[in-house]
């Protein structure tokens, strides 16, 4: 029987990869621009790196963790009724997110060494958590990050935040569809006692609360912020806010990346139960939701502070910050705008061959172009020649390169432009001359791409 996709799951058919392709190079020049480079970690870690990082009690890592195991380790666990047994390089995790493997690479590597400039680095890639499969919400998942180690000022924050907002105008999400949520979630000499006044309002009013939120009290009381339960969200409203509890250091930061965002003309709503869903982050948090035709999964991107991360991963205390985006989530936003534009293959020539004698050199010409850097296809079906044209027809290619014996018999080619369609001949040698030079230039890192109307052109004529 044929086999599907694992559920939660999708398969990138070419023009979704194409798009998250393109999607990752404007992330990669325009994170350049702000001094960020790449980087790239294992899918998956030792488990205690998402357990301490981002937080036991946290949905991702309780509920929607994947676990990998060898399958020597995995007859162990069964045999013993559970894992304790294993090593714990040999408890795995694949990634639910980013930040915690590249946090542990830059402690690993001493990225950020004494004095040093903070690191600065991007990445893009697959995530995954078993999550209830929907719309904007896959098991497998695709994220692009970024994360700043070793940067303290406010300036850190906002430079950040404005960076991704520049990313969503750039991929076309109108700005008007977009609102930014900001809050400050404090830091360990005043988060603690707002916590405990958390976990006492939904004590207080367990009555009214859902069991989840009711075991959150004793777990990740702030989390009850998120609960979708539209009576918990109303009960909520009352509970004490962040931002009134904020100690001095904690309130001047946060006013000073406001300051910022003002200054930069960045719009923003503040959100006192904006508390993000993982453990490690303090102070400043954001997120970056659309207005309309997401419905309740309105949130494309976020991130925050998360000072205390290094540290939990084994490192000395080292301040850091990121933010990740969702590409599928990013893709709906831009549905949702009318504003996902086509994805289509970029065909430069088509080589057609009136009859088999002239195969030969027609391979011969399309290799000649490609070398160039051009792209070029040819038929390898044995089609007849108004085939070839429909085919180069389908695939959009820009001109049609028709090799016939007669032709070939006096060096040249017949060229037809398929937009007008209008035909020249041209004198083969000659454009194999203009393509060597192209290649030999690409060879040598030329960074200008070659215009296949550079070779066969059709605003000049043979001149015989």
């Amino acid at each position: 029987m044929p086999y599907n996709a694992p559920e939660g799951t999708a398969d990138m058919l070419p023009a979704v990869a194409r798009l998250w392709r393109s999607t990752t190079e404007t992330a990669a020049k325009l994170f350049a621009a702000y001094g960020y480079e790449p980087i790239d970690t294992p899918i998956f870690e030792m488990t205690e790196v998402f357990t301490r990082g981002i937080g036991e009690a946290t949905d991702v890592v309780g509920k929607e963790m994947f676990t990998v195991r060898s399958g020597e380790n995995y007859k162990r666990a069964l045999a013993a009724g559970s894992d304790e047994g294993l090593k714990s390089k040999q408890k795995l995790s694949l990634r639910p997110e980013g930040t915690a493997g590249v946090v542990r690479a830059v402690v690993q590597h001493n990225l950020v060494e004494q004095g040093a400039a903070p690191a600065k680095l991007f990445y893009a890639g697959p995530m995954f958590r078993a999550e209830r499969p929907q719309k904007g919400r896959l098991r497998q998942f695709h994220q692009i990050g970024v994360e700043c180690l070793g940067a303290t000022e406010p300036t850190a924050d906002a430079e950040m935040i404005i960076m991704l907002m520049r990313f969503y105008e750039t991929m076309g999400v109108p700005r008007q569809n977009m609102r930014l949520l900001i809050n400050s979630m404090g830091d360990d000499a005043c988060r603690p006692a707002y916590r405990e006044s958390v976990r006492q309002f939904i004590l207080d009013h367990e009555d009214e609360m859902c069991e989840e939120c009711r075991r959150r009290a004793e777990t990740n009381p702030l989390r009850a912020f998120d609960c979708k339960n539209e009576t918990c969200s109303h009960v909520m409203e009352a509970a004490p806010k962040i931002t009134d509890n904020l100690c001095d250091d904690c309130r001047t930061h946060y006013e000073a990346v406001k300051a910022l965002l003002d200054a930069a003309g960045i719009s923003y709503i503040e959100d006192p139960t904006l508390v993000r869903g993982l453990d490690y982050y303090t102070r400043t948090v954001f997120e970056v939701q659309v207005t309309e035709g997401m419905g309740s999964q309105s949130a494309i991107g976020g991130g925050g502070r998360y000072d205390k991360l290094a540290e939990s991963v084994g490192g000395r205390p080292t301040p850091g910050l990121g933010f990740a985006l969702g590409f599928e989530r990013m893709v709906l936003a831009l549905e949702a705008a009318g504003a996902l534009g086509e994805s289509t293959k970029r065909v430069d020539g088509y080589v057609a061959c009136v009859d088999d004698s002239v195969r030969a050199a027609a391979f011969d010409l399309v290799c000649a172009a490609r070398d160039a850097g051009l792209c070029v296809e040819m038929d390898h079906q044995g089609k007849s020649l108004k085939s070839q044209f429909k085919m180069a027809d389908k695939v959009n290619a820009r001109v049609v390169i028709v090799l016939g014996p007669d032709e070939l018999s006096q060096g040249k080619a017949r060229i037809r432009n398929m937009r007008s369609h209008a035909e020249k001949l041209v004198d083969i040698a000659a454009a194999k001359r203009l393509l060597s030079q192209f290649g030999g230039q690409r060879v040598g890192g030329a960074s200008s791409p070659i215009n296949i109307d550079t070779v066969f052109s059709f605003e000049n004529d043979d001149k015989e």
